[in-house]
């Protein structure tokens, strides 16, 4: 493993790295966050008449429509202000010094993007590009086109605010006060893991969570070797352009999706057999956003 570039990465986090810092910024996230939905949905009350307000949260309540959908990935995006508030007051730093060098991750993210799309697209093209279940089609074609621009702003905006909170503020900060990779790379899996668990499809939950948790190491291990969020934002935004934009599997959220698969998520036999498929193709992906970096 090269992980040298990571040390440059993590340095900003060093001056005020205690774990009592950490947890406090973690926990002051979550408030934020909440606060910060609920000022939203105040402000949408306050200027929407009571029949426009039912029918806005009628809207975004659920994501197998596109409204809910932009909704949802959008207001993740109260993850970045609240990483940055936290970052700020606690550690001192400005919210850039979660990201890396800027100019860097930029340049990074878009060769990691590149190859990627490369990937998607020959993996796509290529047989055997049969589906384990069936697939449907979720968003009549011309709509989903010009949904599109709109679509990608939006998990982009979610990608980038998970990776600053996981990647960037909860590995930093770990990595400054641990040197041991397994600490730095476990910890943001497990808690990335935890909040994506799925009560609602019961023991299958738990093959989610591991499929979260694997991408959540592939993700920190190209951070470290990249010394930057780019590549890790590029391989995130690519993968949930495809799990969300392109082909979705998850039922509740398809309002922006080209194609659905029908997918049944509370079997744990026919979700191993879709998560098996994107597994390989999650390490392919690592493997692929590796020899960006090299080149």
């Amino acid at each position: 493993m090269s992980y040298r570039a990571h040390d440059a990465f993590v340095a900003p986090a060093r001056p005020r790295s205690e774990v009592w810092r950490l947890c406090l910024g973690l926990v002051l996230m979550a408030v934020i966050v909440f606060g910060l939905g609920w000022a939203i949905q105040a402000f949408a009350m306050a200027i929407l008449g009571d029949q426009a307000y039912l029918d806005f949260r009628s809207a975004i309540t659920s994501a197998r429509n596109p409204a809910g959908a932009l909704y949802l990935l959008m207001s993740l995006g109260l993850l970045i202000i609240a990483a940055a508030m936290v970052a700020n007051q606690l550690h001192g730093r400005g919210l850039l010094s979660l990201i890396g060098p800027i100019p860097r991750a930029m340049k990074q993210f878009r060769r990691v993007l590149a190859y990627l799309v490369t990937l998607y697209a020959i993996v796509w093209i290529l047989p055997p590009s049969e589906f384990p279940v069936a697939l449907e089609q979720a968003t009549p074609l011309a709509t989903w086109s010009q949904l599109l621009p709109l679509s990608l702003l939006a998990v982009f905006i979610q990608t980038s605010a998970e990776e600053i909170v996981f990647r960037g503020y909860l590995q930093q900060q770990l990595a400054a006060r641990f040197n041991h990779p397994v600490i730095w790379i476990t910890g943001p899996a497990v808690l990335f893991a935890a909040l994506h668990y799925r009560p609602d499809i019961g023991s299958a939950g738990w093959l989610f969570m591991i499929w979260v948790g694997l991408f959540s190491v592939i993700a920190s291990d190209i951070t470290a070797r990249a010394g930057t969020l780019g590549p890790a934002i590029a391989l995130h935004f690519a993968s949930n352009t495809a799990a969300i934009l392109v082909v979705s599997g998850d039922p509740d959220l398809t309002g922006l999706a080209l194609w659905r698969l029908q997918l049944d998520l509370s079997d744990p036999s026919i979700l191993w057999s879709v998560m098996s498929v994107d597994l390989g193709m999650l390490v392919l992906a690592w493997l692929v956003a590796r020899l960006a970096l090299r080149r």
